[in-house]
């Protein structure tokens, strides 16, 4: 097999599960597809500059031996499609607890624990102004926890607490897929713009660059259902 295309396949095997099981009778998730595609759309662009500037500064790279070599500026292909692929993969399990434990609701304690999240991460981004990965992960992610807790009435199908439970659960495959990245390795990481702690071969970083991605498409993602529920 040319190595060439293992970035691709790893993501490919991400997709193929979820994919099949959008067909499943009690979360039909291939019905909200509407919904989902339209709300990639700006936490995709969003993501894609971040990291095209990032890989500018030399926060991270690429490994040229496991990549295709076709490149939007300086990002492979394959890493624009992480930010489409990975927020479905996502997006399916957070229906799939939405569908199956429908008790799970809105909760002030959810509010409060998400509220937490964001002050830590802000303070942590303050303390370490001088890593680009830290810092702007951490920042950016506290910004916009804070955005969802203060603009409650536009993001009122945000269920915080359905969503914290999801991404416990999508922490797992997150967690196998960025494994998989950085130990063979796909992405290299410049430590110095990093905490250079690890969860194996997986900066603590990407656990709160991950979040972001998944809170953002869900934010959008329950937004677009909320509008067309009420124009229905």
């Amino acid at each position: 097999m040319n190595p060439n295309y293992t970035y691709f396949l790893i993501l490919a095997g991400s997709l193929i599960g979820p994919l099949i099981l959008s067909f499943d009778k009690k979360v039909a998730f291939y019905k909200k597809w509407k919904h989902l595609f339209s709300a990639m759309i700006l936490p995709a662009l969003f993501y894609i500059i971040w990291d095209m500037v990032f890989t500018q500064r030399g926060v991270w790279s690429f490994n040229e031996d496991f990549i295709t070599g076709i490149k939007l500026y300086n990002l492979p292909v394959e890493e624009v499609l992480f930010f489409f692929i990975v927020p479905y993969c996502c997006i399916f399990i957070y229906e799939c607890v939405i569908n199956y434990f429908p008790k799970i609701k809105q909760t002030q304690s959810g509010l409060l624990v998400l509220k937490l999240i964001g002050f830590v991460l802000l303070l942590v981004a303050i303390l370490n102004h001088n890593k680009d990965y830290t810092f702007y992960t951490f920042f950016f992610n506290g910004l916009f926890i804070f955005i969802l807790a203060s603009a409650k009435k536009y993001f009122q199908s945000f269920n915080i607490n359905a969503f914290l439970i999801s991404y416990l659960i999508i922490l797992i495959p997150f967690l196998v897929v960025n494994g998989l990245l950085t130990a063979i390795p796909v992405v290299l990481y410049n430590n110095n713009e990093n905490l250079n702690f690890r969860i194996y071969t997986i900066p603590f970083e990407d656990i709160f660059y991950g979040m972001l991605l998944i809170m953002m498409n869900i934010a959008g993602y329950e937004r677009s259902k909320k509008k067309v529920s009420q124009i229905i």
